[in-house]
């Protein structure tokens, strides 16, 4: 999962895609690595088809609600906002001043507030570019109860990256409607697989539409930093 570009490949380029990832918990058929591989995957789709700069992923983020299942490996809310801007920092000094942050974990909340005190900096998928992802590949499951390693998530490595699954994704369905109290107590309370949705409903079709969609929302971030349609 690595940009092949040399120095010379990237010069003049100015706009760049970040995937942020994590490294936790997918239950037993999908890897730990999910997350990162996803976000990874998006971006990568996105370069193609906007002949924007890929970025190497961060696979490490915050996962503390994942903290109880082995192989989770988080980091702090406070060292992702310097990895980030950072990151953003750097690029800007080697002239690419937009920087667009993919994220594939649904806890890296501290990354909207990146965004909100940054510069020329966005956050993708937003809401509405899963929502119309989602009407596009046809995912049954709704966005709050395909919370983890369910029918999303699944469809995506189906399709791109169907050597990580691992057998029974078919019989794994767990659904936890009510997860107040989350952030305080962690996902354990909800599920004993670490699974919540639906992965049984997924598909290597839905898994492309999934990205079809997301790289047709993306050229509206374009749009941003006054660039159009690549």
């Amino acid at each position: 999962m690595f940009p092949s570009d040399t120095t010379v490949d990237v010069r003049g380029e100015n706009v760049a895609v970040l995937p942020v990832g994590s490294t936790e918990q997918h239950g037993p058929h999908l890897p730990l690595a999910t997350d990162s591989v996803i976000a990874w995957t998006i971006a990568s789709e996105i370069s193609k088809a906007h002949g924007v700069r890929l970025l190497p992923p961060i696979q490490f983020s915050c996962s503390q609600e994942h903290a109880d299942w082995p192989g989770t490996v988080s980091i702090s809310a406070s060292t992702l906002i310097s990895v980030v801007t950072d990151i953003a920092e750097s690029l800007r000094r080697n002239g690419v001043t937009n920087l667009v942050l993919v994220n594939g974990h649904g806890g890296n909340y501290v990354l909207s507030n990146i965004v909100q005190e940054g510069q020329n900096i966005a956050l993708f998928p937003g809401r509405d570019d899963w929502a119309f992802a989602r009407e596009k590949a046809g995912i049954e499951t709704s966005a709050y109860s395909d919370m983890h390693a369910g029918e999303l998530e699944t469809s995506i490595l189906l399709h791109a990256h169907p050597d990580l699954i691992r057998p029974g994704y078919e019989t794994a369905d767990h659904l936890a409607e009510d997860r107040r109290h989350m952030l305080t107590l962690g996902l354990t309370p909800y599920t004993e697989s670490g699974v919540i949705g639906r992965p049984s409903l997924a598909s290597a079709r839905k898994g492309e539409l999934l990205l079809a969609g997301l790289t047709e929302s993306f050229r509206h971030y374009l749009d941003l930093f006054g660039l159009g349609t690549a």
